[in-house]
């Protein structure tokens, strides 16, 4: 995959389809980076990454397209992770599965379960 690894700070809990996913015990979120070099967009890795972190099929998950545009996320990091030089950090932030979710420009996936705990109405 590609992006920076911090291994220091992030013990890897599995691999599902490839894609090894990491926990963040000091903030409670999960991270994978997604590797378009290998023709994965960043919407197949994101299902595969929230998938393997709520434990449910991908099939399971309610649809992407509810939340984001599948091809224009597609799209926009395939322009960031061009070869032209960026200015800052791009990301995207969204809920998905009553996840927060946030894309970096550098192939990083970030999954914030909690979320799915404070979206519950009451």
């Amino acid at each position: 995959m590609s992006g920076k690894h911090p291994t220091d700070r992030l013990t890897p809990i599995g691999d599902s389809t490839g894609c090894t996913v990491y926990y963040d015990d000091s903030r409670g979120t999960y991270h994978t980076w997604f590797d378009e070099s290998q023709y994965e967009p960043v919407s197949t890795a994101l299902l595969a990454a929230v998938s393997s972190v709520l434990g449910v099929e991908p099939m399971d998950l309610e649809p992407l397209s509810a939340c984001v545009d599948p091809d224009a996320l597609n799209d926009i990091f395939v322009h960031w992770r061009g070869d032209e030089p960026r200015v800052g950090d791009g990301s995207i932030s969204f809920t998905f599965a009553q996840c927060g979710v946030t894309v970096h420009e550098d192939g990083e996936i970030v999954i914030d379960p909690e979320t799915r705990e404070s979206a519950a109405p009451g």
